[in-house]
């Protein structure tokens, strides 16, 4: 009788868990996505999505937006924008945010660009290591709202101090609810605090000698 009555409690708090972490990440991602707001900082960092033959999707296209009015405002003096290509694309996302943002008035000196990264985690760690190399501690991250807690996250882990500015305009701004995008971030942040921190960590690690 004691075993059985041990055996029910472990099954449900298993289950309790299995339904309260998830929930208690969904409320932390949405939460993140409706408090996260630009700070003074070293540099902006524009993460990358989509591109077509140079031209950025309009996902991307809201980042940059979000990335040159907080540039206006002074939040930071330069921009890097961030993103490899997918095979046999002739550009990569960071190249196209980079010749959108130069044709919209940003100045050349005020931009460079890391052709690396088709994912969070890498696109982190290759900006990350630019800011370690320059001496950079502060960066003001650019993506959609809902993505935010986990960039912050991971740069946070690689040792900088992050701040997120979400876009404000496009399918993925608040204004338009996408219930979808947040439970698939929920799983993402989920997936990377459980098994992905271990290979940040590491990485981290063995960078830390150059």
């Amino acid at each position: 009788m004691f075993l059985f009555k041990l055996v029910r409690r472990i099954i449900s708090a298993v289950i309790l868990i299995a339904i309260v972490v998830p929930l208690f990440t969904l409320g932390r991602t949405w939460f993140a996505a409706h408090n996260s707001q630009a700070h003074k900082a070293d540099v902006i960092v524009v993460l990358g999505a989509a591109q077509f033959n140079g031209r950025p999707s309009a996902a991307l296209e809201a980042r940059l937006v979000e990335a040159k009015r907080i540039f206006a405002l002074g939040f930071a003096p330069e921009i890097i924008t961030v993103g490899g290509g997918a095979p046999g694309d002739r550009t990569t996302e960071a190249a196209s945010s980079k010749e959108w943002l130069l044709t919209h008035g940003v100045s050349a000196s005020a931009v460079s660009s890391i052709p690396k990264g088709r994912d969070t985690l890498v696109s982190t760690q290759s900006y990350i290591a630019e800011m370690k190399r320059r001496n950079l501690r502060q960066v003001i991250i650019v993506t959609d709202p809902y993505h935010c807690l986990r960039a912050m996250a991971m740069a946070k882990d690689l040792g900088a101090k992050s701040y997120c500015s979400p876009v404000r305009t496009g399918a993925n701004s608040l204004s338009h609810l996408n219930l979808h995008y947040l439970v698939r971030e929920t799983g993402a942040y989920l997936a990377y605090v459980t098994l992905g921190r271990r290979g940040i960590n590491l990485s981290d690690h063995l960078g830390s000698g150059h």
